[in-house]
C-alpha cells in the first residue's frame, strides 16, 4: 500500500525461495524462473511464467477481467512483438508494482512447495534474460561439476552467447546437500607455478566428481502444495471455520485478531473478478487486511488512478 501511494508507477517480477531442511518453498511472480536439479539428473521447473504469450490461463483471465489483449500495430495493421494486455502494454499478466496498467494485473504469486530426498538437490534461480536464451534443462547442463558460484557466473555466459544481450541476466545458484557431505569450495589460487596449479585443480576436479557420484543415488522429490490462483478469496475457500476461534469468536483469516460479528468483511465481498461467491460468506477479514487484499489483487487507494 505505501509503495503504491508513493507514485512510482514501473514494477517488477520476483522469485522467492525459502529453503529449510529438504522442504523448498518458492513464491513466483511473472517470467524469473527457478528450476530444481536433482541429485539424479532430473531437472524440474519450481515455478510458472506468468507472460500472456505463453500462459493461455492468464490470459483468459486478463480478458475475463476487462483487460484487452494483442499485439504492437505499426504501420498498415502489421502486428509486432509479443501479446501484452491493455491498457499499460505489459507483456505480463503478473508483476509487483506496475500501477499503469489495469486491475488485471495481479501481485498474487504462484506457490509451490516441494520436498527434497536426503541427498538434495541445486536450485538455479534467473530473471527472464537467462531463459530467453537457455531451456531449463540446457541451464542445468551447464551447472553440472561446478560449485555454485562459478555455475551462476557460466549460466549468464552461456546465456550471453547467442545474441551477446544483457537484457536480465541474473542467475543464483543454491546447492542443498547433506551436512555430512558438504564440501568446501576451493581456496582462492595463491601464487604458484603453473604445474602445481594443475595438480592443485586435478585433485580438487576428482574430489567434486567422487562427491556427485557419492550422491547421485536414486532422488525423488515430492510435491507437497501448489496454489496458482490469482484471487485470495479461492485461495483462503469458502471455509467459515478458518475465521473462528475455538470459544466461538471470530479472528481474520489472515492476521488471526478478533473481530466482533459486525466487524469482519468477506473475502468474497467487493470481489472484481469473481461472481460465483456471496458477499456474506466466510472467511472474513479485518478492515486492514481487507487493504492488503486489495492491493494483492491490483485495486488502487483512494487517489491513485492508472494512466
Amino acid at each position: 500500500m505505501e509503495f503504491q501511494r508513493s507514485g512510482v508507477t514501473s514494477g517488477t517480477t520476483v522469485t522467492f525461495v525459502i529453503v529449510d531442511g529438504w522442504t523448498t518453498t518458492v513464491a513466483s511472480v511473472g517470467d524469473s524462473r527457478c528450476i530444481l536439479d536433482a541429485r539424479d539428473g532430473a531437472v524440474s521447473v519450481l515455478t510458472v511464467d506468468h507472460r500472456l504469450e505463453e500462459n493461455s490461463e492468464e490470459r483468459d483471465r486478463v480478458a475475463a477481467s476487462g483487460g484487452q489483449v494483442g499485439r504492437l500495430h505499426i504501420a498498415e495493421g502489421i502486428e509486432f512483438g509479443p501479446l501484452r494486455c491493455w491498457p499499460g502494454g505489459l507483456c505480463l499478466s503478473r508483476s509487483i508494482g506496475d500501477m499503469d496498467v489495469g486491475e488485471f494485473i495481479v501481485p498474487i504469486p504462484h506457490v509451490k512447495q516441494v520436498k527434497l530426498s536426503n541427498v538434495g538437490g541445486r536450485l538455479i534461480i534467473a530473471s527472464d534474460g537467462v531463459w530467453d536464451a537457455l531451456p531449463s534443462e540446457m541451464a542445468a547442463k551447464y551447472c553440472r561439476g561446478l560449485p555454485a558460484p562459478l555455475a551462476a557466473k557460466e549460466v549468464v555466459k552461456q546465456a550471453l552467447r547467442p545474441k551477446g544481450l544483457r537484457d536480465d541476466t541474473t542467475c543464483i545458484v543454491v546447492d542443498i546437500i547433506p551436512p555430512d557431505h558438504s564440501a568446501p569450495l576451493p581456496a582462492a589460487p595463491k601464487k604458484q607455478n603453473i604445474l602445481k596449479s594443475l595438480l592443485c585443480w586435478k585433485h580438487s576436479h576428482n574430489s567434486i566428481n567422487k562427491l556427485a557420484k557419492k550422491l547421485s543415488a536414486v532422488s525423488t522429490v515430492e510435491e507437497l502444495f501448489e496454489e496458482g490462483s490469482a484471487m485470495l478469496s479461492e485461495r483462503l475457500g469458502n471455509d467459515s471455520s478458518a475465521s473462528k476461534t475455538t470459544a466461538g469468536l471470530f479472528v481474520c483469516a489472515i492476521c488471526r485478531e478478533d473481530l466482533a460479528p459486525s466487524e469482519g468483511i468477506s473475502v468474497h465481498a467487493g470481489s472484481i473478478f469473481s461472481t460465483g461467491s456471496n458477499p456474506w460468506q466466510g472467511p472474513f477479514l479485518c478492515a486492514n487486511c481487507v487493504d492488503k487484499k486489495d492491493a494483492m489483487e491490483g485495486k488502487r487507494p483512494s487517489g491513485v488512478k492508472v494512466a
